[in-house]
């Protein structure tokens, strides 16, 4: 009787679950829930308003993913509860809750729900950036001995920023809650009634080390005494490496999904690490991006190297035996998108409905025409800020060479262009920081749907690029760990290393540089590095002075003066 594992990734706008024979790595079945909810950007669902850089989301809707998406994947494969040895999920991260002992989110409350603080903070919630500052500044000072594992940074994405603007703005709620929780692990939680923190997320986004920990009182007293107790008072509960078996589906889990008491769970994973052994990476030099809304890189290396500017490197976190390494980039999908939403002509628009194409298909029909350098533009993608390696989610976008003859798609270009330099970039400050990038692969969605977009990234970096075999790198990545969570005498495996070479899935599609194109890039990105330099590096500060008089023009009209 065959086995089957289940994968559900939790992403920016939507849950998807996929249903995946162990011993073939077939995808049977596969569901896509959107959330209720979406991303609350600018208001609360009762109205209450947000400011500038706010990003929330409801729990509730991870609830319904689960169950939408398990039974509907049961159903449509006809696949027997029983028949399911193991789950996996995978979430967005940064993306942290605050939560009652017994896991209840404070939002559930109903003396909450009025309260922006007590809503889960989504990996793209910026508003803690001033707590980010001052803890880089406050750790470079002390000489604290992690902060080069993070390329001399923490992010305002990551969990300490985020939990500190909780305290300073809002000390209630920070009292309240008794844990701060990666959605993920919320989720395992939910499932299996076992509380633990994945080894991933804690490694990258909570500044904790295998063999030191958290860092010490001291340092989170120098941030505010009201922290010196942070780890023991919110985020103390076991932590678990990736690959375990975090519990079993409970009788309450089973009525949520329909899966059977019992079910093996596996810690939960980050929606980008999980994908890694889902297009049968298995050792160093290999780099996966994961092209969605926003873009993550990861690579894995046999050493650790302290390479500046990066989201982190951490000991196992992506595949046990190595130190695994993140980067990304805040705004890729999300960038092309705010584009076609805001900036196009109403012609454009009637001229694709007159072809029968959608916007995105009818827009790169044109864009693809055009050579490169031929619009004479080049962007800086930082719509959504900098992660990687600049840090600094105050940074904005900038467009430069635009005419009066100036069209659409050229400006789109440009903009998929200055993703792929983005992208460059990371490479390279890996390869200067000791880590080989020797092999390029691509997952997410716009890897599956966009051959304009692969062609101008494989033209820009300067290498081919794998196409990950699975729509749903994620949630296959996921089910893969669902597999190893069961193990071999379930009718799984017992390490992720012999469940890749089976359940994971490459294309046959390879996107090979073009010499002649190659050369254009290497001028246009000598460009988009000076204006990095000069914008990112403090060469002139404009970019966040605007930002800077927008929020004090936001709070003198929301005050009413």
């Amino acid at each position: 009787m065959a086995k089957y594992s289940i994968g559900v990734d939790f992403g920016t706008l939507s849950g998807r679950a996929v249903l995946v024979n162990v011993s073939t790595g077939e995808e049977l079945a596969s569901s896509v829930l959107n959330y209720p909810h979406a991303v609350m950007d600018r208001a609360l669902p009762d109205g209450t308003p947000l400011m500038p850089d706010w990003a929330l989301q409801h729990p509730q809707d991870y609830l319904d993913v689960l169950s939408h998406t398990i039974p509907a994947v049961l159903k449509e494969a006809g696949v027997a509860a029983k028949d399911v040895i193991g789950v996996g999920i995978d979430f967005t991260a940064c993306t942290v809750m605050p939560v009652k002992a017994d896991g209840t989110p404070l939002c559930f409350l109903p003396e909450y729900v009025s309260n922006p603080h007590a809503y889960v903070k989504l990996w793209k919630h910026h508003a803690a950036q001033d707590k980010a500052n001052q803890l880089n500044e406050i750790a470079a000072a002390r000489g604290e001995k992690w902060l080069p594992r993070y390329g001399g940074k923490i992010s305002s994405e990551w969990v300490i920023p985020k939990l500190w603007q909780i305290l300073d703005e809002d000390e209630g709620v920070y009292k309240e809650m008794d844990f701060f929780m990666e959605a993920a692990d919320w989720v395992i939680w939910r499932l299996t009634g076992v509380q633990t923190r994945n080894s991933c997320t804690a490694g990258y986004k909570a500044i904790w080390h295998k063999q030191d920990g958290y860092p010490t009182p001291d340092f989170f007293k120098a941030l505010d005494p009201r922290l010196e107790r942070v780890v023991e008072e919110k985020l103390c509960c076991p932590i678990t490496p990736l690959g375990s078996k975090a519990g079993e589906i409970t009788p309450a889990a089973s009525t949520l999904t329909g899966l059977c008491p019992g079910t093996a769970v596996a810690v939960g994973n980050v929606d980008a690490h999980v994908c890694v052994p889902a297009v049968k990476i298995d050792g160093p030099g290999k780099m996966l991006a994961i092209m969605g809304t926003s873009t993550c890189h990861m690579i894995m290396a046999d050493h650790e190297a302290l390479v500046p500017g990066i989201c982190g490197v951490v000991e196992d976190g992506i595949l046990p035996g190595y130190f695994g390494y993140e980067a990304g980039q805040s705004c890729v999908g999300d960038h092309f998108a705010w584009f076609i939403d805001n900036c196009l002509p109403g012609s454009y628009w009637e001229e694709a409905k007159a072809t029968g194409m959608g916007i995105h298909q009818y827009l790169r029909s044109k864009a693809e025409k055009l050579a490169p350098g031929e619009s004479g533009l080049v962007a800086l993608d930082w719509w959504n800020g900098n992660r990687s390696v600049l840090v600094d989610v105050d940074l904005t976008g900038l467009m430069l060479g635009m005419t009066l003859q100036t069209r659409p798609e050229e400006i789109y270009r440009a903009l998929i262009e200055a993703t792929a330099f983005g992208t460059r970039k990371i490479i390279e400050t890996f390869r200067a920081g000791g880590v080989p990038v020797e092999e390029f692969y691509a997952s997410g969605g716009i890897s599956q749907k966009d051959p304009m977009t692969m062609q101008i990234y494989a033209d820009i970096i300067g290498m081919p690029i794998h196409i990950a075999g699975s729509a749903q790198g994620p949630a296959l990545g996921a089910a893969i760990f669902g597999a190893v969570a069961a193990g071999k005498a379930a009718g799984g495996y017992d390490s992720v290393y012999e469940a890749a070479p089976v359940m994971g899935k490459l294309k046959d599609v390879v996107y090979t540089p073009i010499p002649e194109h190659m050369a254009v890039y290497d001028k246009l990105y000598a460009a988009y590095n000076r204006l990095h330099d000069y914008f990112g590096l403090g060469g002139d500060n404009v970019m966040k002075e605007l930002k800077a008089i927008r929020k004090a023009a936001l709070e003198k009209g929301e005050s009413g003066c």
